[in-house]
């Protein structure tokens, strides 16, 4: 084995890729002394921006995704797929090696097909119950799948399945923060039970809006609201709180592990990593998942919990209606928060960072 470890590492498009792919760097970081991590992402994309300020380089391809509908964009995608695969190459030779991983997203796509063809140890880590289609694709050809739930046989060859989890930021997985101390960090009271609110770092306007209309019976359940609004639904969120004292209106939460140990009960989309997030904090929570994600994965992701009777759910055509009867019946039962307490327990991996950094490692010795 080489002195210097190498690692090519891509994925993308959203956080839900990336904030996964710098976890993974960091524990690989924290296991090895000498080693060199290359990031590999999409041109214009978040990862090009998000990558170098955790502080690792980063090359990008011009890719992007297959348009669901008929448009002009999709005459480009093979000559970018093709271009991109050609630049992997050209990366791969340059930078040698010794483990290439993805975690979804565009550019992983002609990144690990290429380091497959010249049979360089790689892997991918699925965080969604449902894969997406880069993912699908590359199960073929790469030597491990990583994932974070199981019965994942019916998209990946059982032997290359590793069930690690999906690996978060450690101030949530040790949230220190005392509850007093973070309810008096938003600047609200210690008698009501707190419900946090997560709209998403985009917004997610139907929760917002669901939340608008149903928040002064939600606030007569005796319940206080830090409500994260995202970008586009702050306006919303402040014209219905109205200055209400009990009420914290956010557009960004910075502070999230405050915003955890601060709450009681969690409404949130159901993206893999706010899961995880939620499943660390171990928080009673109602899913209200996004109907237009790819393949609707996130349906998918809350389902698993919810079969597991881990959490709610909400249908995002259901939540005007039904969030206040939904959040009372599990404000008002104690028993049903117990159980999810409880039963959150069989999907937590609070490992997972490290255990997806030690495959990295056996691979890098077989090289």
């Amino acid at each position: 084995m080489p002195e210097t470890i190498k690692i090519l590492i891509s994925g993308g498009g959203t956080g839900g890729h990336i904030f996964p792919a710098i976890a993974i760097a960091n524990a690989i970081k924290e296991k090895l002394t000498d080693v060199d991590i290359h990031f590999v992402g999409a041109l214009g994309r978040m990862e090009m921006d998000k990558v170098p300020m955790a502080g690792f380089p980063i090359t990008g391809l011009w890719i992007s995704g297959l348009q669901r509908k008929l448009t002009t964009k999709n005459l480009l995608f093979p000559i970018k797929v093709i271009l991109s695969i050609f630049k992997s190459y050209r990366i791969i030779k340059k930078f040698n090696p010794n483990v290439v991983i993805g975690t979804g997203g565009y550019a992983s796509g002609p990144l690990l097909y290429a380091a497959s063809q010249k049979k360089i140890p790689t892997f991918i880590h699925e965080q969604n119950a449902f894969p997406g289609i880069t993912n699908k694709m590359l199960g073929k050809s790469v030597n491990k799948v990583c994932v974070s739930y199981p019965n994942m046989e019916k998209y990946f060859p059982k032997e290359k399945i590793i069930i690690t989890g999906n690996p978060i930021r450690k101030e949530i997985l040790n949230l220190s923060p005392t509850k007093k101390e973070s309810l008096d960090f938003f600047k609200l009271g210690h008698v009501k039970q707190t419900l946090l609110v997560i709209g998403g770092s985009q917004g997610a306007k139907q929760i917002n809006i669901a939340v608008a209309e149903n928040l002064n019976k939600l606030l007569s359940l005796n319940l206080q609201i830090i409500w994260q609004t995202g970008n586009t639904s702050k306006d919303i969120a402040q014209k219905a709180a109205n200055g209400n004292k009990h009420v914290v209106v956010t557009e960004f939460i910075q502070e999230m592990d405050m915003a955890y140990a601060a709450s009681d009960f969690i409404i949130s989309r159901a993206g893999a990593i706010a899961i995880a997030e939620i499943i660390a904090a171990k928080k009673p929570s109602i899913f209200i998942p996004l109907p237009t994600a790819a393949e609707d994965h996130q349906t998918k992701n809350a389902l698993s919990l919810v079969n597991g009777n881990a959490a709610l759910m909400i249908s995002e055509n259901d939540a005007v209606c039904s969030l206040t009867s939904v959040v009372r019946s599990l404000v008002e039962n104690t028993g049903l928060q117990k159980t999810i307490i409880n039963n959150l327990g069989a999907f937590s991996y609070p490992d997972a960072a490290e255990n997806i950094a030690n495959v990295v490692l056996k691979m890098a010795n077989k090289k």
